[in-house]
């Protein structure tokens, strides 16, 4: 009696044998894990800093009084001091400093009692504004203390809880999205393309494993890697930069389903270039054309929102656009996935045209 073929078994061993080659690709480590480590890195430690601005202080400055040391005690500026009057000016034409302050003592009950001379460039742009605020908020503070005068109008404040948005909050999910597209187009037609060249699919075709079977297994190796991915990725947004996760476990669950989702869609971006790709080497900027305009335009370092209005609808018809726009919204609005349903909706439809693309131009030999 004949044992039937277990589609199944097959199925696996192809996924782990491909999950190994990926563990040991090191443009698939690179991109997939690298690149979105590095800048998130790099935005978690500067992310949670304010703006400041860098002013000197004139070597002749009155630097006894409480101007100076209000100054002092503000985050926002950082004060130069005991520089050499020359070096300063070089500095403040060159941009390295927004302004040079020199504070004088008015002579004995004459009002204002200090004077505040502040020397600014053109170079330090949009700065010079901070400044100039930051400046009038103190002398402000010490009038009100110093001074107490009656007031035609009092300010009552109320403050309601609320949750900062910061850096790490918009940029990990677009490093997010920046690792599944990347990882989708490039290693599906990188993979595909390979396997038609070196014969294997060929040698696959003479087992009795279904075509649909060689395509789950090298489907589901990519996912369990990019679930690997996501989990890293996630894991120290949250516990070293304080990503929010507002839901807790269940927002991190439903990212990571919602990771595997688009890495589904963008994979057929993948099964495009290879069917299309004449060589191996056509393949990077047959893959950039449809990675690079998503990666500038859909959200993943800047918001659609900073882009000219003409160029905002091309942005919003792009599928990364929608992806890092709902998993911002899971991870800090707090939405789940039936909340989404718009974004989902537009990724849906781009999977549709693109599998359907893809059936076309795909080639097994």
């Amino acid at each position: 009696m004949a044992v039937k073929y277990n589609q199944w078994k097959a199925m696996w061993a192809i996924t782990k044998a491909s999950i190994k080659a990926i563990f040991r690709s090191p443009s698939a480590v690179v991109f997939s894990l690298a690149f979105p480590l590095v800048f998130i890195l790099v935005f978690g430690f500067i992310g949670g800093r304010s703006v400041s601005v860098k002013v000197g202080i004139d070597n002749a400055s009155d630097t006894t009084n409480g101007i100076y040391a209000k100054l002092k005690e503000e985050k926002n500026i950082r004060l130069v001091t005991n520089t050499p009057k020359e070096q300063m000016e070089d500095d403040l034409r060159k941009g390295r400093l927004v302004a040079i302050l020199r504070i004088d003592a008015s002579k004995p009950a004459v009002l204002p009692e200090y004077k505040v001379h502040v020397k600014t460039s053109t170079a330090g742009g949009e700065k010079t504004g901070l400044l100039f605020n930051i400046l009038t908020n103190s002398i402000h503070n010490l009038d009100d203390k110093a001074y107490p005068r009656p007031t035609v109008a009092q300010i009552v404040p109320e403050e309601v809880p609320g949750r900062a948005y910061k850096t790490i909050d918009f940029i990990l999910p677009g490093q997010l999205g920046f690792s599944l597209l990347s990882a989708a187009v490039f290693g599906t037609a990188f993979l595909f393309f390979s396997l038609r060249q070196t014969l294997v699919l060929k040698r696959f075709f003479a087992t009795p494993i279904n075509r649909l079977y060689i395509i789950l297994g090298e489907a589901l190796a990519r996912l369990l890697f990019q679930s690997f991915g996501s989990v890293i990725i996630i894991g120290i947004g949250y516990f070293f930069f304080g990503f929010t996760l507002i839901n807790g476990f269940a927002t991190f669950l439903e990212m990571l389903l919602l990771c595997l989702f688009g890495l589904i869609v963008f994979m057929g971006f993948g099964f495009i270039v290879s069917g299309i790709a004449k060589t191996e080497s056509t393949i990077p900027p047959l893959a950039n054309i449809v990675t690079l305009p998503q990666f500038l335009l859909a959200g993943t370092f800047f918001s659609v929102d900073v882009f000219p209005a003409w160029l905002q609808p091309i942005c919003k018809i792009m599928p990364l656009t929608y992806l890092n726009d709902a998993l911002r919204k899971i991870a800090f609005e707090g939405l789940h996935l039936w909340n989404v349903g718009t974004q989902l909706g537009v990724l849906c439809i781009w999977g549709v045209v693109v599998y359907a693309v893809a059936i076309k131009v795909f080639k097994w030999e």
